[in-house]
């Protein structure tokens, strides 16, 4: 069966990200066979969910796997429940209706230079979305690092305790040194079939 690996960014990211072109590269080297998706997400989280579900629906007969950055993690999480596939989360948002409250107001994306207004109504949507048990967390593995300046890596620890997690000292939102992790993401996500 062909194997598929969807690469969910966060909030104000783009498939340009540092991750997701180390991504990109180590699958294209080591794993030519699969497909990989690296789809530019709507700015607004609970539309970001709608296009991942619906890109996901696209390869429901594949071996999906899913690997998400902050909220890309958060969405990541619904996913692997929805699709019943293994996901990797990294530094993932936690609750993040409380993170997106204290951000309303007019935004623009560095990546792809996209204004938008960032509104109640969006972090209502995010509130009905909430994760607050994790169904199946043998599907999980969590990349933590301490020194997140943006996630209280504590928030991840309780919801994901049931979780594979692995928590660094120091690092960043952003992950430092994700690069190290890339063969056993990949191990990690397809080793029902070898």
């Amino acid at each position: 069966m062909q194997r598929v690996m969807i690469y969910l960014h966060g909030f104000l990211s783009s498939p340009g990200s540092v991750k997701a072109n180390q991504m990109r590269d180590f699958i294209t080297r080591y794993h030519p066979q699969v497909q990989l998706e690296v789809p530019q997400l709507a700015n607004f989280p609970a539309q970001a969910l709608e296009q991942a579900i619906a890109l996901a629906e696209h390869y429901r007969d594949k071996e999906l796997a899913f690997v998400g950055s902050s909220m890309g993690g958060f969405l990541a999480s619904h996913l692997a429940n929805r699709f019943n596939a293994k996901a990797v989360l990294i530094n993932p948002a936690v609750h993040p209706h409380l993170l997106l409250h204290g951000m309303l107001g007019e935004h623009q994306n560095p990546y792809t230079g996209e204004d938008f207004m960032l509104t109640e109504a969006h972090v209502q949507e995010l509130m009905q979305l909430d994760i607050s048990h994790i169904d199946k967390p043998e599907n999980l593995w969590v990349l933590l690092q301490r020194g997140d300046e943006t996630l209280d890596y504590r928030l991840a620890l309780a919801l994901y305790k049931d979780c594979r997690i692995t928590l660094e000292q120091g690092g960043s939102h952003a992950f430092d040194g994700f690069e190290r992790y890339l063969a056993d993401i990949t191990g990690f996500v397809w080793a029902k079939s070898g």
